[in-house]
Formats: C-alpha cells, sequence, structure tokens
C-alpha cells in the first residue's frame, strides 16, 4: 500500500471518529441547552433604540474595550483587555467623538475594569490591582500595586475594581470553574479593602462570576451582577443582579438564584438562608457592566433606572442577549426584594435577525458627564454613544 494511500484512509477513519463523536455528543448538549455561538466579522451596528434616541461611535480600533470610567475633568478611560492597556480618549471640544486615543500604560495582564478615587486610576488585572497617577498628558506617571496575589488563571480572569465615595476597594473574583468547591475564598466572591489595599476580607461569597459593580447614586447600596452556572438546559438558572451585603451568601455552587438546587452540589435545604436576587434575567445572556441613570439628559422617568449590558450566551440553543437592557427603580420594591419594574429591551442589534451573526457585543456601560451612556463593544473593538434627541 502506497503511503498516499495509507494517509487517506487515516483521514477517512479520523473523520468517521469525529462524526460517530459528534453524534454521541450532540444529542447531550441539546438536552443541556445545546450549544449555539454566534459567528461574524466585527463590525459597528445600526442599534434599534427607543423612539427619540440615537447613537453614534466614540473611539474605534479600541482591541477589546471593557469597563470605563471618567475623571475628575470629564476625560473618558477604558480598559483594553486584549492588549493589556488603559488608554483615554479625551473630547476636547465636546463633540462626543474622541480626538485621539492615549496609551495611559500598557504591558497589563487582562485589564477589564477601571475605577476613580482621589486622583487614582484603580486597575483590575487577573492577579492584581493596581492604581495609576495619569499626568497632565494623560500617561500614567505613577505606578502602585495595592492587592498583589489574586488568584489566578481559572475559568474566570477578569477582576473587576470598584472605589466607593468612603475609599471601600471593592474587588470582585469570579470562579475557577463552571461549578465546584473552590479552596480559595476569595473565588465566587466580591472582598473589599481599603483604598491603599489594607484589612482586605471577604465581603459578600457564592457569586459565581459578578462582572459588574455599581454603587446606587440615591441609596448608597453595592449592586453586582452575577453569571450563572452553565449546563442545566436553556433557561435554567437565570442571570442574576444582587444588592450586595455584608456576609451575603448568594448560594454557588449548592443554590442558584436563590431558589434553584445544584444537581451536582446541592442538597435539601440547600437554598436555605441564601440571598434573593434583586433582579433575574434571561439564562445564559451574560450581565457584564451595570450603571445607574443619574444624568439628566434622557427624559425624566429614565433617572434612576438600571442600565445592564448583556454580552451574549455561547451555549444555548437558540441565543440571547447581546444587547443592552433597561430595569426600572423608581417605584417601590415588591415584597420579595426584586424591583417592581420589568427588564426591557433598551438596545439591540447587536444579534441579527438570522439569529446566528453578531458583529459586536456590548460589555461595559457608564453615564457621561453630558448624560449620555456610553456602551463599549470588546467584539468590534468600539464604544458607541447614546443620546436622547427627540
Amino acid at each position: 500500500m502506497s503511503r498516499g494511500l495509507r494517509l487517506l484512509l487515516l483521514a477517512a477513519g479520523l473523520v468517521a471518529v469525529l462524526v460517530v463523536a459528534g453524534l454521541v455528543l450532540l444529542p447531550r448538549l441539546a438536552g443541556n441547552g445545546g450549544v449555539n455561538i454566534p459567528i461574524g466579522a466585527a463590525g459597528p451596528v445600526e442599534l434599534d433604540l427607543p423612539p427619540g434616541f440615537e447613537a453614534s461611535i466614540v473611539a474605534r480600533d479600541l482591541g477589546r474595550p471593557r469597563f470605563m470610567a471618567y475623571d475628575e475633568q470629564g476625560v473618558l478611560f477604558v480598559a483594553d483587555m486584549s492588549g493589556g492597556r488603559v488608554l483615554a480618549l479625551p473630547d476636547g471640544d465636546g463633540d462626543g467623538q474622541a480626538d485621539e486615543t492615549v496609551v495611559v500604560a500598557e504591558g497589563m495582564d487582562n485589564p477589564s475594569s477601571l475605577s476613580f478615587y482621589e486622583g487614582w486610576l484603580y486597575v483590575g488585572e487577573t492577579t492584581q490591582v493596581v492604581r495609576l497617577r495619569p499626568g497632565d498628558d494623560l500617561r500614567a506617571v505613577e505606578s502602585q500595586v495595592v492587592v498583589p496575589g489574586l488568584p489566578p488563571g481559572g475559568a474566570h480572569v477578569t477582576r473587576t475594581v470598584l472605589v466607593d465615595g468612603e475609599g471601600r476597594l471593592y474587588v470582585s473574583v469570579g470562579s475557577s470553574c463552571n461549578v465546584c468547591q473552590e479552596e480559595d475564598e476569595r473565588r465566587a466572591a466580591i472582598s473589599v479593602y481599603g483604598a491603599d489595599g489594607s484589612g482586605g476580607r471577604v465581603l459578600a461569597r457564592g457569586l459565581r462570576n459578578a462582572v459588574g459593580l455599581a454603587i446606587n447614586p440615591r441609596s448608597g447600596e453595592l449592586w453586582a451582577t452575577n453569571n450563572g452556572r452553565d449546563w442545566l438546559g436553556d433557561d435554567e438558572p437565570p442571570e442574576t443582579a444582587y444588592v450586595v451585603t455584608d456576609g451575603m451568601d448568594a448560594g454557588w455552587p449548592r443554590c442558584h438564584a436563590g431558589r434553584i438546587v445544584d444537581p451536582e452540589f446541592g442538597a435539601e435545604g440547600a437554598c436555605q438562608g441564601v440571598a434573593t436576587p434583586a433582579v433575574e434575567m434571561e439564562a445564559h445572556a451574560a450581565p457584564l457592566g451595570l450603571a445607574f441613570y443619574d444624568g439628566d439628559q434622557f427624559p425624566a422617568e429614565y433617572r434612576g433606572d438600571l442600565f445592564v449590558a448583556l454580552h451574549g450566551s455561547w451555549n444555548r440553543s437558540e441565543p440571547v442577549g447581546y444587547k443592552v437592557v433597561r430595569i426600572p427603580l423608581d417605584e417601590t420594591s415588591s415584597e420579595d426584594g426584586r424591583p417592581a419594574g420589568q427588564v426591557l429591551d433598551f438596545a439591540t442589534g447587536w444579534l441579527l435577525d438570522d439569529g446566528d451573526t453578531v458583529p459586536g457585543r456590548p460589555a461595559g456601560v457608564v453615564v457621561s458627564p453630558d448624560g449620555s451612556l456610553l456602551v463599549s463593544d470588546d467584539k468590534a473593538g468600539l464604544i458607541y454613544r447614546i443620546r436622547y434627541r427627540p
């Protein structure tokens, strides 16, 4: 037998094995919700917005922009996760478009979140939290590691940081796995430190991956989005947002959304004493950034409402997410602690009508000083500006 024929037969056998494996595996995946990962060339989309709203692009070619923050002078900063950079996007003429892209710092490890406090820019990297002092040209002139030695790697590599007005530094670290018992208590938890990194302790646990953190300016409460576990089907468990309290246990890995017992790690009574989510959203929609609307550019009925970026599903038979939702919070909360308002679509269009094509994925949201809502797209590498113009 010739060498060419042997290679041909070997290739044919390999294909047959893969086909058989696929026939065995796909029903299992379908029974657990299936896998449908939308694809498509990255690029800007025409956003579908409520009447009177319009969208424009603030900046392009930003790598993988995640969370954003404004300094006291109104300059926008953004974390470029794939490029290992923090970028500044000054808009000196106030036309809503960045005049230039300034590299504040580079060589960082998966920077994904930013927070300003007393002139310092706090940045969450996979294994540490650093703070930078931007100079007059916006480039960092000083850098300090304030929280070293965060648990590395695992299934979730982003680290979310937020400093509140009292100088409390919150750091969220996701789980190392889909569902498991963690050895490091800082995993699947939110910890709190002093602004200088001192006195660290776990504030809330049982949060599988609390990617978004924000302070409600009306109540002063800390809110967090949370990404639920995979492989419990298309519709369970729901994605959630919590009002975070000291000592809170959100239940992971034994209980999800305060009421769903995990089939692997749960048992009777597993959800007893577990925190109830403030908001439930579509399963697998992947809520990332959140922001409370405290501007005055939108209509009055939007003020105080919560906006959440849904990054989009990857392990669901019918894709969901890929949008920004609005959650009204100006009404009296219902008895079970959830907002009385519904989860409403605000900005859609990232998931095209064919249900399989996704040119972009919303990641972060922030309210600008002029009251516009900015949305980062970490697939298309750009930032949208949404404003109201009736």
